[in-house]
This record gives structure tokens, sequence and C-alpha cells, in this order.
């Protein structure tokens, strides 16, 4: 049934400019297909023809074929070609870049460090710096080798051994000089009329890691335009610092025809760059009022069910009214500095609503909130910040502690991806050791819960292990290592 189905429709004869016309269209759709696609593409135009005849449609068939797989091999070749262009010229742009970076003298350098070297690793930061050193100092190539040898051996000092106890080494190297910290300074190093929290009780709050510090505040740098001119420094101060009505305005209540009267100060609406009718448009959003303006730049408020005390309560809502600014931000200060021009400090920080505003610069701005570093730009923001802090507040008082410390303890609050505190809240009521966790605090409480799920300790940590009284596994107690002495050394002493 079906071969006289289609000889059916192959016994009518095609016009030659159908056929024509066919093979053009064909042509075009195999440059731009695959060869599978212009197969599938050939085989339903033939059926779609009602007028073929079986042979000229087998020989139109192969020719298409032959056609496509042509075609479809030139362009395949073309693509790849390209391809290997691109990816030679990538290649060859990316070591043009590298090779621009250093300078013919600094490339000289650069191999004779690497000669005295050989297979000794030394970090990149390193050699960048020994490189510049040389160069300032126009040290000559004869005593290259020689400071290598001596960098070297001081890079070796300053490695850890293995199986060293660097937490508990860290741990006393941050404990030892907080013991030494003041209890309480309330002051700001730069701007004498912000007072922050330092000392103890700041670093107490970055370990301890706080939703919100006791004193936030946030250093506010902005673009070249703003910090350059005084009049644009002071617009995106105006948009960040909040604005209450009673700060720009006088509220007077009529207790005897129960309606409030507002009498903005003009001054103080110039220089916070707000109008009359901004005003209007915030205080309509306060439900059952009417607001008017009247001739005298006074605005004038009446209740919808004027009673005494909604009159009162209305009163308390104007004067706690937002009219400009973001939220959280108190106090602004605007300082000239030295080599960088305007900057803004503020009392209260709101790092995500500052970020979005004109001509703050986000790369170098910053905040004391730790947590909302680590809403706003992650995690390694958090963990830099947490390193910065903990940095400053103990270097401000003198205590110079190695930042390698600070950063173990900032990588161990940080490693979950999430802010955690170094407490029974956070990393030590995390530990699976039951005897840890019961060394640090609420003994009983912890020891019985283990007893009741029936929890196992498996004696790794060290606290565990002093506790029992068996040798710590670190440092010497990490080698399990036995030598025996030989027989022979015996009998020469004998004779």
């Amino acid at each position: 049934m079906a071969e006289k189905k289609t000889r059916k429709t192959v016994k009518k004869k095609p016009t030659t400019k159908k056929q024509k016309e066919d093979t053009k269209q064909t042509k075009k759709k195999t440059t731009i297909n695959t060869a599978s696609s212009a197969a599938k593409s050939s085989t339903t135009s033939t059926k779609t023809k009602k007028k073929t005849t079986k042979k000229k449609s087998r020989e139109v068939e192969k020719k298409k074929a032959t056609a496509t797989k042509k075609t479809t091999k030139k362009v395949s070749e073309k693509k790849k070609t390209s391809t290997k262009k691109q990816t030679v010229e990538k290649i060859t742009v990316i070591e043009s870049k590298k090779e621009e970076k250093l300078s013919p003298a600094e490339q000289k350098v650069f191999d004779d460090i690497n000669k005295s070297l050989s297979d000794f690793f030394l970090p990149e930061s390193v050699i960048n710096e020994l490189i510049t050193e040389i160069i300032e100092k126009k040290i000559p190539a004869k005593k290259i080798d020689p400071i290598v040898k001596r960098v070297i051996e001081d890079y070796k000092a300053n490695l850890i051994d293995p199986s060293e106890a660097c937490g508990i080494v860290g741990a006393q190297s941050i404990g030892e000089p907080g013991t030494q910290m003041t209890m309480r300074t309330f002051h700001y190093a730069g701007v004498a009329e912000i007072n922050v929290t330092l000392g103890l009780p700041r670093l107490i709050e970055i370990v301890d890691a706080r939703s919100t510090p006791s004193t936030p505040m946030m250093n506010i740098y902005l673009h070249k335009e703003y910090r350059e001119d005084a009049k644009k420094a002071k617009m995106v101060a105006n948009q960040i610092e909040i604005t209450l009505l009673h700060d720009i305005a006088e509220i007077e209540t009529d207790l005897t025809n129960l309606f409030i009267t507002i009498r903005p100060n003009l001054e103080s609406l110039e220089n916070k760059g707000l109008t009359l009718k901004q005003i209007i448009d915030v205080t309509k959003k306060i439900r059952k009022i009417d607001v008017s303006e009247k001739k005298d730049k006074t605005i004038s408020i009446s209740l919808d069910s004027p009673s005494f005390k909604s009159l009162l309560d209305i009163t308390e809502k104007l004067k706690s009214l937002k009219v400009k600014g973001v939220d959280g931000i108190e106090r602004i200060i605007i300082r000239k500095e030295p080599d960088e021009g305007y900057v803004i400090y503020s009392e209260g920080s709101n790092l995500e609503q500052v970020l979005d505003i004109v001509g703050v610069d986000p790369y170098r701005t910053s905040t004391n909130d730790i947590q909302a570093v680590g809403r706003v730009l992650g995690i390694e923001a958090a963990r830099n910040m947490i390193i910065q802090e903990a940095h400053n507040t103990l270097s401000e008082q003198g205590l110079n502690v190695d930042k390698r410390h600070i950063m173990l303890v900032a990588d161990v609050m940080t490693s979950d991806g999430k802010i955690k505190a170094i407490g029974r809240h956070g990393v030590s009521g995390e530990k699976t050791s039951v005897l840890s966790r019961a060394a640090f605090e609420i003994t009983v409480n912890h020891l019985l819960q283990a007893s009741r799920r029936g929890e196992s300790d498996s004696l790794e940590g060290v606290a565990e292990n002093i506790i029992v009284g068996q040798p710590v596994n670190l440092g010497t107690g990490a080698v399990e290592l036995v030598m025996k002495r030989s027989k022979p050394i015996k009998t020469k002493d004998k004779e």
C-alpha cells in the first residue's frame, strides 16, 4: 500500500521553473543548517512536491545530498579555523599583556632571581617586592644571589612546623594582649565629634559577631567629581542624612480648634535641598487628615474625626516623620582630608541604601557593621572586615599582633559561609567533642544531654585529652615513631 501511494505522488511531471526554485531554496537552507537538518528539509520538500518522476527525484536528491555535505564541511572547516584564530589571538594578547607588565630591567632582575631560586618556591608578592627593592637601590647582579639565599632562609624560618598547634598559638597571641586593653574608650581618631567604641568592648563585639554594633558608623568616599566640589559633596550628604519634620519646621497644635499648623524654616529647607511641595506630599501619607497650604507658606492639618487624643497622636507622628535621607543614619560630618578631598563620616550605618546613592564610591565606602557587609557584599568581604576591624582595634592601643593569628580566627568564623560567633552559640557550641563543649560553658547541661543521646567522644582535640590525662595529638604528641638502637654499639663499648 505504501509503495502504491508513493507511485501516485511521483507520476506527475514537474515544470522546469519549479525545479530551479526548489534547488535555489535548498541551497540557501544547506548553507545555514547542518548536514542532518539539510537532509531532513530535502526529504520533506520531496514529499510535498506533487509533480516529480521517480528518476528525476532520485537524481535531484543525490545532488542535494552531495551539495549539502560539501557546504557543511566547508562551514565546519571555516568555523574551526575561525575558533582556532580567536584562541590564538587571545593567547597572544594575554602573553603580550604579561610581557608588557615587566620592563627590560625588571625582566633581567626577575631572571637572575629565578636562577638563584632554582627549584625553591617563593610567593609572587615576595618576588615582586624583591624586584622593586633591587631596582630602587640599584643593587648589582653579583649581590642578587646572596640576597635571595638570605630571603629563602628567612622564609623557611617563618614557615609553620608540621603538626604545630597554630590554633592555641593564635588564641594566646590575641588573648594575652586583650588583657592589657582598656575597658571603656569612646572616641574616634579622625573625627572628634563621632564617638565609637574601641578597645576590649569592640574586640568582644567582633568575636561575638553581634547583629548590630553598639556605635555603628560609616566612612563614605565619593567619586572624583563630588569629592573635589564642596556643594556636590553637601548634596550627597543631604541625600544620606535622615531629616525629620521637626528638624526643618515648627509644629504647633491648636487645642481649642483641634488643628495643627506646620511652619517650615526656609533657610533649613534650602540647606537640605527641600521644597514645600515635598513636605506636603510626605505629610499626606498619614491617614485620616486633610493637608492644605496657606498663603503665608505654612501648612495646616485638620482631622477627619477631630478629638483630643487623635490630635496628640498625629502631632507625635509628625515630629518623627521622615522627609528625606537614609534610614539609620542620624548624623553626618563632612571633612576635607589631605590627598583625598571631601569624605563623609556618618553616625549610624545602612550600607545597602548608601551604595545606591549617586556620587558614592562603592569600592571604598566602608562600615563597622560586619553582619551588614556579609549580607550586602558576601562572606569573603565579611572575612576581610573581621581581620581589618580586629587588627585596627588592637593596633589603635599599641598592641602589635600578627595578622595571621587574626586571619585564622576570621577563617574559623566564616568557614561555613555564615558569620558565626566564637562562643557556645557558634564555633565552640558546634564542636563534635562532648568534653570540649562541657569544658567551655554550661558543663552539666552538655554532659546530661550527651548521655541522654548516647554520644561518644573520639578524643581528637586538645581539651578532651587534657581532661582525660592523655598526651595531645599535636606537636611532639602527633609523632608516633619508635627508634631502636642497634646491638653492635654495645659490643664496641665492651671492647
